[in-house]
């Protein structure tokens, strides 16, 4: 049977996607800066940032799942340090969890998931990149950190697809099990809202009560998010909703 390792594998994302390959029976390895007890799954301890361990990591893997992610240019170095330690161990298949927009919007984090793209494509590895909406967790932190102030400002005309990082996972699971496929469709929560319908369903769930000013925010990324970029609604299909989200978790 396949072993597939998973980098990230203890983050939001990675350690969702971990358990929905052990409940389908697959030998899974996490990748982790820090030793764990090994449970239903096996650790291997690497630092992709500095490629300590990495190669050890990988050996007798056939696919590796990358969930891990970090900031800008070390984002690139890490998925390059990956790639090399995928080659030499003769991994067949390269999944890559990005962003929907990374082409579009321009912010520092996504050029940099751009980057990464980009190198996995030309690897001459067998890779699947699938580009996902913003998580439910993600928007909650957000707005989380607005909701601090006596006023919640939004930007004006910005809509979001929020998804849960359990859609996720299930597809990716199943882009694991299968064989390379190159740029996959784009994978979108199952509403586009606008930032202030989302804000409303948060400051509800927490019981709170803030004043919401929509105010016209300057810059490319912003423009770009009005414009959609951020956004793929011909494919919501994750199934949990971001009120949803709220219910499970307040």
């Amino acid at each position: 049977m396949r072993q597939i390792v998973v980098t990230g594998g203890t983050g939001t994302l990675g350690r969702v996607v971990v358990r929905r390959l052990v409940a389908r029976g697959r030998p899974v390895r996490v990748v982790s800066r820090q030793a764990h007890t090994p449970g239903e799954h096996g650790w291997a301890v690497a630092d992709l940032v500095t490629g300590r361990g990495v190669e050890a990591a990988l050996a007798g893997a056939t696919t590796v799942v990358h969930c891990a992610t970090t900031n800008g240019k070390r984002d690139v170095e890490a998925t390059g340090r990956l790639v090399a330690a995928a080659r030499a161990a003769g991994v067949a298949h390269l999944v890559y969890v990005s962003i929907v927009g990374v082409d579009a919007v321009p912010l520092g984090y996504y050029r940099a998931k751009e980057e990464c793209e980009r190198l996995i494509a030309g690897s001459g590895l067998g890779w699947t990149v699938l580009r996902a909406t913003q998580f439910h967790d993600l928007v909650l932190r957000v707005l989380e950190g607005l909701s601090k102030a006596p006023v919640l400002l939004l930007p004006r005309g910005v809509a979001f697809q929020p998804v849960d990082v359990r859609d996720v996972a299930e597809r990716l699971a199943d882009l694991a099990e299968g064989g390379p496929a190159g740029r996959v469709a784009d994978f979108g929560g199952p509403q586009v809202r606008a930032v202030e319908a989302l804000a409303a369903e948060f400051l509800h769930a927490r019981g709170r009560r803030r004043p919401v000013l929509r105010v016209p925010t300057p810059g490319g990324a912003v423009r770009a998010m009005r414009a959609g970029a951020n956004l793929t609604p011909e494919h919501a299909d994750g199934r949990i909703t971001f009120a949803e989200f709220l219910a499970e978790r307040y």
